[in-house]
């Protein structure tokens, strides 16, 4: 062992990346760096996800039709789809820190500005806006692709990336709470939830805070400190040539569409859930908050386990075995979907919903655990893509079904199930030439070595 490698507590590779990973470790720099990325991506989906518990109060005040909801669904989306993109870009230039934290800074006054608006025009505006900041997704994911070394990668991204969506269930219960404690001091309801919103507003711009003061993009430093390091006699490749190498592998596109239809479902369904169960059972927004919350509280350990799964199908059966599972499980959490939409019973649906949401995240984690080994060149490229895919998917099934659709909400629902199925399909299409695909070995072609897909440069 190097001197190098024994400053760092856990153990690493030859990249200074972590090999085993300890979820309750602050070591730094790569669990300090885990901790930070969750907290602060679990901190935007609090704030993006603060509005549906909340409707039916902000519907009342602000005369919202159930077109302006439909409209405000899919602008919540449509504002990460091209930014996260431009995040994947963002953090192979200037790293995963500064454009996490840039980010959530800049959409911290329009979380503010919800207590302003009252229009139903201004609303619509407001969510496009804030969903924006649903863009650190992609940096969350880049983040820990830099720390963890390939065999725990698919575990870290599906941890990271697990714990930090529980902020769109934890905020469908907690937003109800702050709002009910608020009216408790005699403030009306039409003002009472705009006061609400100064807390996830708050908490997201200390989380901001938290990782640029504290985080480290890489095991051994930051892309600033790299830059000025002359240890690389490679050239470092333009932001052309990382986007153009990133947005020309099909395997990125694949990837999308396939998040597209178990992320993207996710965000479609705490957009919709709360005020699914209020008006088809007749509960109060309390109950209907806590039973919208369970879905995303899931994420606490179903996307992780789907990470843990690519990871242990990888060691044991390679790029077949992740791609195998990732197939496997969001068929399943199709079939879910579709049942979901015929129960016709209260705890039935409850029932469903949760069996539902450890499968459709846990698709969620395994899908992340492909992604690493696309391209190293132009990992953040493909994060982008990939997680630019699970907006478009969340905006395609709003609109198509959810947006003044002429279905009911619960054949929706089961139609958003068969969507599932039928974009799965296309994971069957991936092949590594030097790893092979679902049905195909690797290539014995000793010219296969293609920058494109290196994962070593």
């Amino acid at each position: 062992m190097d001197f190098k490698e024994s400053q760092f507590a856990l153990p690493v590779d030859s990249e200074h990346k972590a090999t085993v990973f300890k979820p309750f470790s602050l070591a730094a720099p790569h669990m300090r760096a885990f901790h930070l990325a969750w907290l602060s991506l679990f901190a935007t989906f609090f704030s993006t996800f603060a509005i549906p518990p909340l409707l039916p109060i902000i519907r009342e005040d602000l005369n919202l039709t159930d077109t302006d909801i439909g409209n405000a669904g899919i602008a919540s989306f449509m504002g990460s789809i091209f930014s996260r993109l431009a995040m994947g870009t963002a953090c192979d230039v200037f790293g995963p820190r500064i454009a996490s934290a840039t980010l959530s800074l800049i959409t911290v006054p329009i979380v503010f500005s919800a207590c302003f608006i009252s229009t139903p025009q201004a609303f619509i505006v407001l969510r496009f806006l804030i969903g924006f900041s649903l863009a650190n997704f992609v940096s969350n994911q880049f983040w820990m692709s830099s720390m963890f070394s390939g065999c725990v990668v698919g575990l870290a991204n599906g941890v990271a990336a697990g714990w930090a969506d529980v902020g769109a269930g934890a905020t469908q219960l907690i937003m109800p709470l702050i709002f009910a404690s608020i009216t408790s001091f005699n403030v009306p309801a039409f003002t009472a939830w705009r006061v609400a919103f100064v807390v996830p507003a708050l908490f997201q711009a200390a989380t901001a805070l938290m990782v640029l003061f504290y985080g480290q993009d890489l095991p051994d430093g930051n892309y600033k400190q790299r830059r000025r390091q002359p240890s690389s006699t490679k050239p470092r490749d333009s932001v052309f040539k990382v986007l153009v190498h990133g947005i020309s592998n099909y395997r990125g596109w694949v990837l999308g569409l396939t998040y597209g239809y178990c992320f993207g479902v996710e965000l479609t369904v705490d957009n919709i859930i709360a005020q699914y169960f209020y008006d088809r059972f007749n509960l109060n927004i309390e109950t209907a908050g806590a039973i919208a919350a369970s879905f995303g509280v899931m994420n606490l350990f179903s996307r992780p386990a789907g990470g843990v799964i690519s990871d242990k199908m990888g060691r044991r059966f390679g790029i077949r075995g992740r791609l195998w599972s990732l197939w496997v499980v969001q068929t399943v959490a199709g079939l879910l979907c579709i049942l979901l939409g015929r129960v016709n019973t209260l705890g039935a649906s409850i029932l469903v919903i949760c069996v539902f949401s450890v499968f459709v995240q846990a698709a969620s984690g395994l899908t992340f655990g492909v992604v690493p080994f696309v391209s190293k060149r132009s990992l953040g490229v493909i994060s982008g893509m990939t997680g630019s895919g699970g907006t478009m998917g969340a905006v395609v099934t709003q609109l198509l079904l959810f947006s003044g659709s002429k279905y009911s909400k619960e054949t929706s629902i089961s139609l958003m199930g068969v969507m599932m199925l039928v974009c799965s399909i296309p994971i069957t299409f991936i092949y590594f030439p030097q790893w092979g695909g679902m049905f195909c070995g690797p290539s014995h072609d000793p010219d296969w070595v293609d920058e494109e897909y290196r994962l070593i440069e």
